[in-house]
């Protein structure tokens, strides 16, 4: 007889919140924010972190609301808003696999900074981290909850480490050595920017039935993992920069801490730092490629995505949605700059966590001050993060211009196309 699957306590729903945001975010992000902001890095964070708040907050009292999970795709469904969903879905998704070539990226950037074996290691590591876990997909092999929460407080314990050897010889010359002033105002260009470090608490949403009294746990979980990321990157983003300097964080971007780690313990603070940085994207492409692979497939059963991905393999498993998305990551993985690719990634989050601020506020799902606040925040961001696109990395903003007005128009023409090519005659 085959038990059922044990529900999620509160530990470890905390941890898997917390995973999905540590799981490569510090790691990929510290550089790009630091080169933005300068001084004012940590600020970014905190600013980044708190429209990530008033998110999670609309995220999980939507799903208590409709008591169910799934995210903004199914929340939008719900008040019967299937274009605009359907559109979503796919922002959504390129959001997802931008964020899983990041993660890839920064694992191979990590690994090649150890192994010393030339430019082309890193890029080649990123594709095959990428197969490695296309494979284990299509196999059903996931994380159990025990290895995530072991994981997770690895992961903690040598980011704390890290930023306390920074803060203990305190110095906030340090934070601005070596990199412009650019004022307090590029705190929210850099908070726009690195968004996507925070985006992984909404995985969760899609695991609401094998939550133990959702409801309750959920927000629990979801909204104290936030409030303990937002302290660790900004305790992680001012003790790394008193450890090396900020220009150093900007020249060394790619494997930032990793110097720092250097800094701080020599040779073994660098090797801890590595295996932190290869378990972390390791288990964050793991978890968004699943959860993305399962929203395709939830999408292109809806209609909203083209039917060759409603398929599922023996196992149960939608194998052409993983190995499609996973492929795709692992391209951008192979030939994106990270600066481009976390400034992407970024935008689609923070347009779909407005959409879902928005939502939430015209639900009188939760407080509106807070929903309402999440949703005009977003969009501010949103707004900043196209202003600095426009003057840093214009080719960047065409491409996802373009994604986004074959979200909106091209969606629906492909659609119908689709359908019509499959109607038997």
């Amino acid at each position: 007889m085959n038990q059922s699957k044990s529900k999620l306590g509160f530990n470890a729903t905390w941890s898997m919140a917390v995973g999905g945001m540590v799981g490569g975010g510090i790691f990929s992000t510290l550089g790009v924010v630091v080169g933005i902001a300068g001084a004012w890095a940590w600020l970014s964070f905190a600013i980044a972190g708190l429209i990530a708040l008033a998110a999670g907050y609309s995220y999980v009292k939507l799903a208590a609301h409709y008591d169910e999970g799934g995210g903004a795709f199914t929340f939008l469904r719900k008040v019967n808003a299937e274009g605009i969903a359907g559109s979503l879905s796919w922002v959504l998704i390129v959001g997802y696999v931008l964020t899983n070539a990041v993660y890839a990226f920064t694992f191979g950037e990590y690994l090649g900074h150890v192994a010393g074996l030339g430019p082309w290691f890193p890029r080649m590591a990123g594709v095959a981290i990428m197969a490695l876990f296309i494979g284990l997909n299509l196999r059903g092999v996931g994380e159990a909850s025990s290895i995530e929460i072991f994981l997770v407080w690895f992961k903690l314990v040598v980011l704390v480490g890290l930023a306390g050897g920074g803060l203990a010889q305190w110095d906030t010359r340090m934070l601005s050595q070596g990199v412009p002033d650019a004022g307090i105002s590029a705190a929210l260009f850099g908070a726009a920017s690195v968004f996507m470090a925070y985006e992984g608490f909404q995985l969760l949403t899609y695991d609401y039935k094998d939550i133990d009294n959702p409801q309750k746990t959920l927000p629990r979980a979801v909204l104290s993992a936030i409030v303990v990321v937002i302290v660790v990157y900004i305790a992680v983003a001012v003790g790394t920069a008193m450890l090396i300097g900020a220009d150093q964080v900007v020249l060394h971007k790619e494997v930032a801490l990793a110097i720092a780690g250097r800094q701080a313990f020599g040779t073994v603070g660098v090797i801890i730092v590595t295996i932190a940085a290869a378990f972390s994207t390791g288990s964050a492409i793991n978890a968004t490629l699943f959860a993305t692979a399962r929203l395709a497939y939830r999408v292109a059963e809806d209609g909203e995505l083209p039917a060759v991905l409603d398929h599922k393999n023996a196992k149960g498993i939608p194998n052409r949605a993983v190995v499609g998305l996973g492929a795709a990551a692992a391209v951008l993985a192979a030939v994106g700059t990270l600066t481009s690719l976390v400034e992407a990634a970024s935008l689609s989050f923070l347009f779909t966590f407005a959409v879902v601020c928005g939502l939430a506020f015209k639900q009188r799902a939760g407080l509106r001050i807070i929903t309402g606040s999440g949703a005009l925040a977003a969009t501010a961001a949103s707004v900043a993060l196209v202003v600095r696109l426009i003057s840093t990395d214009p080719l960047a903003l065409v491409f996802l211009g373009l994604l986004v007005l074959i979200a909106i128009f091209g969606r629906p023409l492909l659609l119908r196309h689709v359908k019509t090519e499959s109607r038997p005659s």
